[in-house]
């Protein structure tokens, strides 16, 4: 068992670019010693003195003290060849991302290092057992994926390979907790965690634009202002990039032997190819000038007319809290049991579309509308069907817009768009779980620390309550026919259950 606390600890990185780099910071920040090895000439140098840069500034800072800093310097070191790295304990690769590169690598650190030497991969798509087979001693190989960057995200994937010893993942756990960050245990599998369970934010927000249910400015306001996101879908791409988005969505479809949950999206296949890129190429979904977004025009709120607004009291809860939000707005309410002939009707569907629930409730659809009862904090979300009049549309606009309430009026869609993207986001993450990827904890804290989310998966589908989720699914299942929808055995059996969706197996 190798003792990742020890004093005298000694890290080598290979390849100094930014992961490496940063990996190699927070190592001296946490005692260890670090050789740095990168096959290019002066690059180690360059990088040595980048870390020392960055700790310069820290201590400026006051984030850091002098001497701490002065120390942690001291423990950063060169590596003119492989040769020198013969007496790590442990030796973290962070070079390209190609498997042939990856395991002639560790291959010749096999010749190299002890067999007790812990052989590591900040590999973030490619499989670890793959990297591992090309090796003397497979067992000693584990994957030890960061984010960048990475002395700011806080969170580290300890992958177990399907031939990975368990001391070595355990190693790895207490090393990157005396770096300063949060490990999460994972297998094997494409993704991992972060990237496995990110699939259903994008992947199901591009079909919403797809299907030209929203227009982009209102699917990112909706996300982003209404369901907490700390970005909108479309902002995030823009921000990573097409050119790095895509071909990820691609790969993990394909390693999941096409997986209809991961499906891609024609759009950014569409849009890669035209060079719409995002920021890096100054047009995306949204153009930018010197790396700033340009305004985006929002549609003007219709003038408030005096048309009474009906509210369906199928669900006596939402129906309570819708008309306290229309209360006080100096508009005429309907409060009978069947919508006035002159009302505006709204509906208040968990999972359906406007079309369903109207003719459900046997309303006029050409003056039925839908308002999202799930996202009513701030940000509203209005649906119309594809019947409904203008003057309709408009009179229910106007009459839920205020100083600080914003609508987005979106056409006919099962879930509208919050709803749907939730409910795929929980799903995976209830599958990840099933599939025994991860703890639940672990799921949703490297969701949380890794993507940035407001809650992690489980979580978020509690929010929501887990019968809520099982039912936006299979709605939706049930419309598009689509095994994309189909539920997670994990959410249904706890939906039955009555519990939380953080609930492990016993």
């Amino acid at each position: 068992m190798l003792d990742a606390t020890r004093q005298n600890l000694t890290l080598g990185v290979v390849g100094t670019g930014l992961m490496g780099r940063g990996i190699a910071q927070i190592a001296v920040q946490g005692g260890v010693q670090v050789r740095l090895f990168d096959s290019r000439p002066r690059a180690a140098a360059e990088a040595c003195d980048a870390v020392a840069q960055m700790l310069a500034k820290l201590a400026e800072k006051g984030k850091l003290s002098a001497d701490d800093a002065q120390a942690a310097v001291a423990r950063l070191h060169i590596a003119d060849t492989l040769q020198d790295l013969a007496d790590c304990e442990i030796v973290v690769e962070a070079i390209v991302e190609d498997v042939d590169a990856k395991r002639q690598l560790f291959r010749d650190l096999e010749a190299i290092v002890p067999d007790a030497c812990l052989l590591a991969t900040n590999t973030s798509s490619l499989s670890v057992t793959a990297i591992a087979a090309g090796c003397r001693v497979p067992e000693r190989v584990a994957g030890f994926h960061f984010f960048s960057p990475v002395p700011l995200m806080k969170i580290v994937e300890v992958i177990d390979g399907a031939l990975t010893a368990p001391w070595a993942g355990e190693a790895l756990t207490v090393l990157a907790r005396r770096m300063g960050h949060t490990p999460v245990r994972a297998k094997d599998t494409p993704g991992f965690i972060v990237n496995h369970a990110g699939r259903g934010y994008l992947t199901e927000a591009l079909r919403v634009l797809g299907e030209s249910i929203a227009e982009v400015p209102a699917v990112d306001a909706i996300l982003r202002d209404a369901a907490g996101f700390r970005m909108g879908p479309c902002e995030l791409l823009d921000l990573t990039g097409l050119d790095v988005s895509h071909p990820v969505m691609e790969s993990i479809y394909t390693q999941y032997y096409q997986e209809p949950r991961f499906r891609p999206s024609p759009l950014t296949r569409t849009r890669l190819a035209a060079g719409l890129l995002g920021r890096k190429s100054g047009r995306g979904f949204y153009t930018y000038t010197n790396g700033r977004a340009e305004p985006v025009e929002t549609p003007e709120v219709p003038a408030l007319t005096q048309t009474p607004i009906w509210v369906s009291p199928s669900d006596p809860v939402r129906h309570a809290r819708v008309l306290t939000l229309l209360a006080g707005r100096g508009i005429p309410i309907d409060y009978g049991e069947r919508p006035g002939d002159s009302s505006v009707c709204l509906v208040l569907p968990v999972g359906d579309d406007t079309t369903t629930t109207a003719l459900a409730e046997e309303l006029d659809p050409s003056r039925t509308l839908a308002l999202d009862p799930l996202f009513l904090d701030g940000h509203l979300t209005l649906m119309t069907n594809p019947l409904t009049t203008s003057a309709a549309r408009d009179a229910a606009w106007a009459a839920l817009a205020g100083e600080d309430t914003v609508v987005s009026v979106i056409h006919d869609s099962p879930g509208f768009v919050a709803q749907r993207v939730v409910a795929m986001i929980v799903n995976i993450g209830c599958d990840i779980a099933q599939q025994r990827i991860a703890t639940p904890d672990d799921i949703d804290c490297a969701v949380r620390l890794g993507l940035g989310y407001p809650k992690g998966p489980l979580a978020m589908g509690d929010a929501l309550g887990a019968a809520t989720v099982l039912t936006i699914l299979e709605r939706l299942h049930d419309f598009y026919r689509d095994p994309r929808y189909r539920p997670s055995p994990w959410l249904i059996r706890r939906a039955r259950l009555g519990v939380s969706l953080l609930t492990p197996e016993n």
